[in-house]
């Protein structure tokens, strides 16, 4: 009772300074709210407790010296933060180590150090993500934006108007139908809901026919445009269609609660201006989508739409942006049919909790800043006191979790995580 009671105190009084900071940003930057700058009133908001389960099959072909293998990690982005990594006991990979390391802003990877394998040799890497989600639908996008002007969009967003290998912005079959879903209309809000309901159903049969014999040929927007494609050529063409209008748009390697193992999911952001990115779901010709429906895995720059790689399943398909790298070509992942030893993925809703805006927002950004610290530490070559401390910083984040997960508690959530991030910042290495 009297941990508990210091943690409930600790939390006051960091959560009092964060509100105390966040309204008061908030009253200068949008005074004319009086929900929230008044304070008269302190909204529901949803949080989702989110994980993505990966099991990993690698194949040797050949005897292997020290192997690195790069997977892709949900990165720190918009409405989710990561916050931890499991690696569970069934894996019978000789994992040496493992850290997350930063890649393409913002994106993140998990990086296995794998001792020698022997030819022949099939190991498994089985691991889980944890990560935590603001649910936002984007009911307060704009109903109507004109097509944007070039000085309209920030620098840092233009990259994703230029074309690529898979996504042919230029081409004049996309220039064409671009034109003709737009028609006469000059609200690039209605042309994104256009363009989804477009690739949704644009010759579906094809799509059938691909499905059932296999055949899935290259997911670059052309070809998928001519005869349809996975969910991949379904985004790149979403982007193209998006970009030859002046709209910026990118692709985005997601995992979402379909009820089924896969591969990989790819979706579509396209950028608002003044607003920000919006989600698209190509597969479902739903734009905009939630946010609680997906853990993103990686924000796709023009870089991964030119170094593409074939399916690991559909032998004739090309055109995937990687979620995976090797360090050598003796290796590979095993992929069969998503099922039973075979490489496979798939994300589960573990918890919804609806709770107040300030509490949401403190357990958000709290989440954050442990996470931070995580990362920092997994894999540091740390003293022997220093991993002590690790270790219950650690076994803390995980309470958290299971409090969280198993009865919807937030504020047990935040109290452990206080305690979790004062241990990590004990570590003096």
């Amino acid at each position: 009772m009297l941990i508990h009671t210091r943690l409930y105190s600790k939390k006051s009084i960091v959560s009092s300074i964060f509100i105390i900071l966040t309204l008061s940003m908030l009253m200068i930057s949008v005074f004319s709210s009086t929900e929230v700058t008044l304070g008269l009133s302190n909204p529901q908001k949803e949080l989702y407790l989110l994980r993505s389960e990966h099991y990993l099959y690698l194949k040797a072909s050949d005897d292997t010296s020290s192997i690195s293998v790069r997977f892709v990690y949900p990165p720190v982005y918009g409405y989710q933060s990561p916050i931890f990594f499991e690696l569970h006991n069934d894996t019978d990979a000789p994992v040496r180590s493992y850290r997350i390391i930063n890649d393409t802003y913002p994106n993140l990877l998990v990086d296995f150090n794998i001792d020698p394998l022997h030819k022949e040799a099939r190991v498994l890497i089985h691991f889980s993500f944890y990560v935590l989600v603001k649910n936002h639908d984007f009911n307060d996008t704009p109903l109507h934006v004109e097509f944007p002007a070039i000085r309209d969009i920030p620098d840092d967003t233009l990259p994703w108007l230029k074309g690529s290998s898979v996504v042919q912005v230029d081409h004049p079959l996309i220039r064409i139908k671009a034109r003709q879903i737009r028609g006469k209309n000059n609200n690039m809000v209605r042309y994104a809901e256009d363009v989804a309901f477009f690739i949704k159903h644009h010759r579906y049969l094809l799509f059938v026919l691909q499905l059932n014999t296999g055949l899935f040929f290259s997911q670059d927007a052309v070809t998928t445009l001519l005869i349809n494609g996975e969910n991949v050529g379904r985004s790149h063409l979403a982007c193209a269609l998006l970009r030859s209008q002046g709209v910026p748009a990118r692709v985005i390697l997601a995992h979402n609660d379909q009820g089924f193992w896969t591969q990989m999911h790819y979706m579509v952001e396209y950028y608002i201006p003044r607003y920000g990115w919006v989600l698209l779901d190509s597969t479902k010709g739903e734009t905009p989508y939630s946010t609680r429906r997906q853990i993103i895995n990686r924000i796709c720059h023009l870089d991964d739409e030119e170094d593409t790689k074939q399916d690991y399943i559909y032998k004739f398909m090309k055109g995937e942006e990687r979620w995976i790298w090797f360090n050598t070509s003796k290796v590979t992942p095993y992929y069969l049919d998503c099922k039973e030893g075979s490489s496979r993925s798939q994300m589960f809703t573990e918890r919804r909790v609806k709770s107040s805006s300030d509490n949401i927002e403190f357990a958000f950004y709290l989440t954050r800043q442990v996470f931070s610290k995580y990362q920092k530490y997994l894999g540091m070559n740390l003293t022997y006191a220093d991993k002590i401390v690790f270790n219950h910083a650690l076994n803390l984040q995980k309470q958290a979790i299971d409090h969280l997960k198993l009865h919807g508690n937030l504020e047990l959530y935040t109290s452990y995580l206080l305690e979790s991030y004062d241990e990590y910042n004990r570590i003096t290495t």
